[in-house]
């Protein structure tokens, strides 16, 4: 076995008490005492993540587009002027989810962010596929990634940028980033997240970051373990790698499909085949949200019952510290009916009615669904 990695914060985390776990081989904080307090805080003012362990890569190179536009399930054609990003599935040839990425436009060629968990083999993939063309895959493992998010985080962040940087950085779109100061420095800032609040994703150099950190904590941005992390994104109705998608499902059953770009119909993706058979014979399952108003805890892994239907599994599922009950993420039979049909979750034996809505659960710290 070996020792899990370590992020260039990691110091940091244990200087502030972090309780530490081995996640996706690296050693990351799970809270630093209370997780509930933790998902509060972003919710209400401004939290940051170490998420140092996620993989930057650049790609660039004559062919970097055309390599993408077939890598990928989405286009970066869509991308209409530098700076701006997208969410795609890479997909196997089999319509499967090898990892979802955020892929951003930039003046020097394309900037791609991997899962930790994932990075290795995503690498190996994407050095197959390019071989044969002009494409360069340049890992930036020089770089960490720290995530500042809630109703107060660009605000706050700003007070520590560079004072030049705060008029572009407060411009920025939702789903944009782009290099601050030189290319060469390695400063990188998006508006992106996985929370559903607004903050802002950013890439730096190692040796800076936990300078930059412990300015954050300064201005008062707490640090946030992957704990409330989970939860967050699991009100925002976001995906999880390895738990709601992966190798052995299709994104159109795991609630990817507005990822897909059919059009234009010659871009031959790699898995577009695999999915057009599968749309032509019928989509067997599909993704929802599920509420349990009252007692009990939806956890992965758990039956999803749909009277006269068929089965399903929840693929996420907590205790939602904004709502005060429970929610999950659940793929369920296609001819599943929200309106009209049973839907029962097994609870440690006891099939327990829950309630199919539409995602996200939870945005700007507000119930969204009905």
């Amino acid at each position: 076995m070996t020792a899990p990695k370590t992020t260039p914060l990691y110091e940091c985390h244990l200087a502030a008490n972090a309780k530490i776990v081995d996640f996706a081989g690296w050693s990351m904080p799970i809270h630093y005492g209370s997780q509930l307090k933790e998902h509060e805080i972003v919710r209400a003012d401004a939290g940051m993540f170490d998420v140092s362990h996620m993989c930057v890569l650049d790609i660039t190179g004559a062919d970097a587009k055309s390599f993408l536009r077939g890598l990928i399930a989405n286009d970066v054609e869509r991308l209409a002027f530098e700076g701006k990003a997208l969410y795609s599935g890479m997909l196997t040839p089999e319509g499967k989810v090898i990892d979802d990425l955020i892929v951003y436009l930039t003046h020097y060629g394309y900037r791609v962010v991997v899962n930790a968990g994932t990075a290795d083999k995503d690498i190996a993939w994407m050095l197959e596929q390019a071989k044969g063309q002009d494409v360069q895959i340049h890992v930036r493992r020089e770089l960490a990634m720290i995530a500042v998010q809630g109703p107060n985080a660009i605000e706050k962040a700003c007070k520590v940028l560079h004072e030049e940087w705060e008029a572009t950085v407060k411009s920025l779109k939702v789903f944009q980033g782009m290099p601050f100061g030189m290319v060469e420095d390695g400063w990188f800032i998006a508006r992106t997240g996985y929370t559903g609040e607004d903050g802002l994703e950013i890439m730096l150099p190692a040796e800076e970051a936990p300078l930059f950190w412990n300015a954050l904590v300064s201005v008062g941005v707490a640090p946030i373990g992957l704990g409330a992390r989970d939860t967050l994104r699991l009100e925002a109705g976001m995906n999880l790698y390895g738990h709601d998608m992966d190798e052995t499902i299709s994104p159109l059953q795991a609630g990817m499909g507005w990822t897909i770009a059919w059009e234009p119909a010659d871009r031959d993706f790699i898995g577009r085949k695999a999915l057009e058979a599968e749309k032509s014979t019928g989509v067997a399952f599909k993704q929802v949200g599920l509420v349990l108003e009252g007692r009990g805890v939806l956890r992965e892994g758990q039956i999803v019952e749909v009277v006269g239907v068929g089965q399903g599994v929840i693929t996420s599922g907590t205790f939602s510290p904004t709502l005060k009950h429970s929610v999950a993420i659940a793929r369920v039979p296609v001819a599943t009916n929200a309106e009209t049909d049973t839907v029962q979750a097994d609870l440690r034996g006891t099939l327990t009615d829950v309630r199919i809505v539409k995602m996200p659960f939870v945005r700007n710290g507000k119930k969204v669904f009905a």
